[in-house]
């Protein structure tokens, strides 16, 4: 029976041995104490970046973007764009040192050998080798110290299944040389042994999700079939050799579906007796707790203990920036105290319930090991049963003063390369000279019952609640929340949408006109993409004769809605926007059947399409209150009026966050409106249909009319009833709408309004100083997402020259990592495209690729849908055929330029300004581009798809359209006439002034 002992006897001893350890550390409590001019240089560089916030921000930048340069001149010229920037104060020694003129010069040569000097010599604190013959010298120093040691490979991001494959061998060859090594080593009882146990001298940490680099929570039965296939590799070379194998936890997002795999492939025959194997939990969870006892719980069912490595967590920054973007909950604690709370009740968890479980607990703060240690001390646990961890260059001293009171101590040693590495380095560095780091307050030295004290947690009852820590300040929209496929109860929720979905497919849709569904003429069928054998449903196409019936409808309705107060408009809107949100799973899935497109980018899409509804209807509302500009004896009163009845002809790429964008401006703003869609997504704009019918939208007021664009779409284009024409589609069908709006028909007396988007040849530019992993990522994602045939997909990649070659290698081994499938399946990341004419025009471009440059990479496809695998051509010309039309598909032209002016030139040098994409950590560059890439949608070291309502309004110039961006402010204002209206308030020579008497 596990002994329970009261929280105050475990504080008391807390606080006993915790001065103690302060007492043996004391020595180094006095780094900021110390004459900055008698530090080195890498001390000087983390001290100034504790006392000076805008310095540190811009210090660790420039690290993190020291990988990429390759010059001292480089290094020079980005020293002084980063740490001359006018909001950072210098300290006047850094301030001497960058005042140079040229980075070519003596001085500036200087500066980079002394910053570069300095970094590295940081790094070299944190990041115990380069390699295995440096990693086994740090080792054999630290068990001459009495301290075990685990061992952690830095390196790349894995984003390619090479790179996946090389990872597990880097892994197989580091054991090897490990325990060879080994075994020259003399026994050292206090760390290979306890309680007549032997303890592997070799340990290594290894991350799951580096095993498989299409990891995805998602596709959670692929994901655990390939890692779990290199684990058991892994786990039984380990063995043979003796080696101990312990996964390290990442990110949110992947860590149930990491316990899930351990947990079942840990109670696999194979491995269930196995003891030498661990896990790790994130104290900063707020359901770390709930996960502990959990693993306990299987713990006692797999019948043989293993370690758990408790730990505080290295993402917080991340994962909290990542909840507010999302609008989930916070999944970490919003402050350190609650964490540092959180992870004394882990500590005791684990150590209440020793038997099965082995504690490894991993922490730099004094406090959190003496109260480890206090709890396993009154309860008696035995030595074999806990360790204690820190890692390696911080809190050396603490570690040495916990092996001299007799505890096993295992020091955690990050290995690689040092500038891959920087990305752990600064990690270390943000821990190091936070305010709330136990490291930085102890070298501030701060009185010891401050540092010991208990941690107090505030009262974090409504902190959980969407974007509680990181406030959004410039905006007072906030958009619905994605699905976060991470959750098992939402991918259950997503499995039987599509059950539910395929029972109904195969039925008829008919028009809506004056509120009544009509028989057509005509009906067509809507196919799967991704399987053209299957029918989604039989939609009916209307007649000339009905678009009239419909355009007389909408002119009867117009003059009651007009006057239906925008409140009101607004409230249905709204109530549309709600009933999308309950439908949510079934729309997604009706978006992947139609149109083909993944199941994450249709829940993507069913996001906009309730932002749409809540931001219009917040705008006209906001609009509706008019502005006024009186003055004394005059009241001027700016307002706005509807225009009329609104065409909005919708696209397939987007069938229903498009359709109901435009749809939904129409009609908030008081405009009767018809909707015809795109014939190949009919079936999703009949669910829509649905949706705004429930929501109240009164008969004649929206009508739903697909037909052939060629007769019924040009019919009601030049209808001399139609006030507004919002489009979205290609080029040439949007010229010819624009031209035919503008001829005045008989009976016409206004003017028609279009409202265009006409797609893009949308270019990423990459220089020398870009982030590589982070570039072919965004990349990728942006080209070959949804095939290509989103309006702001990449087609052209800009390169500098001296990255060119080694971009498009990366590039093209994470193209082939890519899953090609059926849209459903949750693996696909690349599904069909829209129709066989789409495939067909597709591969004549590629034909013409092929004449015009080098094809790099051309995937196989499969055969029984609409598919074409991702192409990537290299060697491009910027005036090639590829590189100027719009292509609508997975094909990707890497055009090389020798510098970045040159770039911009070959960026801005088609008919089209879209979207546009930049990675680069150079900031002078960054501010470039800002002025002088013409786009409408700039987007900065990230992916260039994907803009969100009221944070990104979408839309382009020059050929790619006409009109203000759909989700902005300005987007409703072409749907309305704007009036001023005047009145003079004098009668007899008097007219009331406020504030007199």
């Amino acid at each position: 029976m596990v002994l329970q002992v009261q929280t105050s006897t475990y504080e008391a001893k807390t606080q006993e041995i915790a001065k103690q350890l302060l007492a043996a550390t004391s020595e180094n409590r006095s780094f900021l104490s110390s004459l900055r001019d008698q530090m080195r240089w890498d001390d000087k560089l983390l001290a100034w970046a504790m006392s000076n916030p805008g310095l540190r921000v811009q210090l660790f930048r420039f690290i993190d973007t020291l990988p990429a340069l390759h010059s001292k001149s480089e290094i020079a010229s980005h020293l002084q764009e980063y740490l001359g920037d006018e909001s950072v104060e210098l300290p006047p020694a850094l301030k001497g040192m960058l005042n140079f003129a040229n980075p070519d010069s003596m001085p500036g040569q200087v500066a980079a050998t002394t910053v570069g000097t300095a970094v590295e010599t940081l790094a070299h604190k944190y990041i115990s080798g380069e390699n295995i013959k440096q990693v086994i010298k740090t080792v054999e120093r630290l068990r001459k110290e009495k301290m075990a040691f685990t061992i952690d490979l830095l390196g790349e991001a894995v984003i390619t299944e090479a790179e996946a494959q090389f990872y597990l061998e880097r892994y197989l060859e580091l054991m090897q040389q490990l325990v060879e090594a080994s075994k020259n080593w003399s026994a050292i009882p206090a760390i290979d042994e306890a309680d007549g146990e032997a303890i592997p001298k070799v340990q290594v940490s290894v991350k799951l999700t580096a095993f498989y680099s299409q990891f995805d929570p998602l596709d959670a039965k692929g994901s655990e079939e390939r890692v779990s296939d290199r684990i058991r590799i892994l786990l039984r070379r380990a063995k043979e050799l003796g080696a101990a194998v312990h996964f390290d936890m990442e990110q949110y997002a992947y860590k149930d579906i990491t316990l899930s795999i351990l947990k079942k492939l840990l109670l696999e025959e194979e491995f269930r007796q196995r003891r030498d194997i661990g896990i790790t939990i994130q104290a900063y969870l707020r359901d770390s707790e709930q996960d502990t006892k959990d693993v306990i719980s299987w713990l006692k069912e797999r019948g043989y203990p293993l370690t758990i490595r408790l730990v505080k967590g290295a993402y917080w920054d991340q994962e909290t920036i990542k909840a507010a973007q999302k609008h989930w909950k916070q999944p970490v604690y919003n402050d350190k105290p609650a964490t540092d709370a959180n992870f004394e009740t882990i500590t005791q968890l684990l150590l209440e319930n020793h038997q099965y479980v082995y504690s490894a607990i991993g922490s730099h703060n004094v406090r959190s090991h003496s109260r480890a240690i206090a709890i396993a001390e009154s309860l008696n646990v035995p030595r074999r049963r806990l360790e204690l961890q820190v890692l390696y260059g911080m809190g050396d001293k603490v570690a040495k003063a916990l092996v001299d009171r007799g505890y096993r101590v295992r020091v955690y040693c990050p290995y690689g390369e040092l500038l891959p590495g920087m990305a752990y380095l600064i990690r270390r560095l943000l821990e190091n000279t936070a305010n709330s780091s136990f490291l930085r307050q102890n070298l501030e030295n701060r009185p010891i019952e401050e540092l010991l004290a208990p941690p107090i947690v505030k009262d974090e009852k409504n902190s959980s609640t969407p974007n509680s820590s990181l406030p959004t300040p410039n905006s007072h929209f906030l958009g619905a929340a994605d699905t976060d496929y991470a959750e098992e109860e939402v991918r259950t929720k997503a499995a039987q949408a599509f059950q539910s979905v395929r029972q109904q497919l195969g039925k008829t849709y008919l028009p809506l006109i004056n509120g009544e569904y009509v028989n057509p003429p005509e009906f067509v069928d809507s196919l799967n993409p991704s399987n053209f054998s299957e029918i989604v449903g039989k939609v009916g196409l209307i007649s000339i004769e009905q678009a009239e019936q419909a355009m007389q409808a909408a002119k009867a309705a117009f003059p009651g809605w007009k006057k239906t107060p925008a409140k009101q408009r607004a409230d249905i809107l709204r109530k549309a926007g709600d009933l999308m949100e309950l439908r949510r799973a079934e729309l997604s899935v009706w978006i992947v059947l139609e149109v083909g497109k993944p199941v994450k980018e249709a829940d993507g899409e069913v996001s906009e399409a309730i932002d749409f509804c809540r931001y219009y209807a917040d705008e006209i509302e906001r609009l509706d209150k008019g502005v006024n500009y009186d003055i004394p004896g005059e009241t001027n009163h700016y307002i706005y009026q509807p225009r009329g009845i609104a065409v909005v002809i919708s696209p397939w790429n987007f069938p229903l966050a498009i359709a109901c964008g435009m749809t939904v401006a129409a009609l908030v703003s008081g405009n009767c409106t018809l909707l015809k869609p795109a014939e190949t997504s009919s079936v999703i704009a009949a669910k829509l249909t649905e949706i705004l019918v429930d929501a109240g939208f009164p008969k004649g007021v929206f009508q739903y009319v697909p037909g052939k664009g060629s007769q019924v779409g040009a019919y009601l284009v030049n209808h001399s009833d139609t006030h507004v024409i919002a489009f979205t589609g290609s080029q040439e069908v949007g010229c010819r709408i624009y031209a035919e709006a503008a001829i005045l028909k008989p009976g016409q007396k206004h003017m028609k309004r279009v409202i265009a988007e006409m797609g893009g040849k949308n270019a990423i530019i990459v220089d020398e100083s870009a982030d590589l992993d982070q570039a072919v990522v965004g990349i990728v994602q942006s080209a070959f997402g949804y095939s290509g045939q989103k309006c702001s997909a990449a087609s052209r990649v800009i390169v500098l020259q001296p990255i060119y070659d080694a971009f498009v290698q990366r590039l093209v081994e994470a193209t082939k990592s890519l899953n090609i499938g059926e849209a459903e399946l949750p693996s696909t990341q690349v599904g069909p495209v829209i129709d066989a004419n789409a495939r067909n025009r597709i591969r004549e471009y590629i034909e013409k690729g092929k004449a015009e440059a080098q094809l790099a990479l051309e995937l196989p496809a499969p055969e029984q849908g609409y598919f074409i695998g991702p192409v990537i051509f290299s060697e491009v010309s910027p005036n090639a055929v590829i590189s100027q039309e719009e292509i609508f598909g997975p094909v990707l032209a890497v055009i090389r330029v020798k510098d970045f002016q040159e770039a911009l030139a070959v960026a801005n040098g088609t008919n089209f300004a879209l979207t546009g994409g930049l990675y680069s950590r150079t900031p002078s560059h960054i501010q470039q581009a800002q002025t002088e890439f013409e786009v409408g949608n700039l987007y900065i070291n990230r992916n260039i798809t994907g803009a969100i309502v009221g944070r990104q309004p979408f839309g382009g110039f020059k050929l790619s359209g006409v009109g203000s961006k759909a989700g902005g402010p300005d987007y409703l204002l072409q749907f309305l006439e704007p009036r001023a209206v005047t009145e003079n308030i004098q009668r007899q020579g008097f007219a009331p002034i406020e504030g007199a008497d």
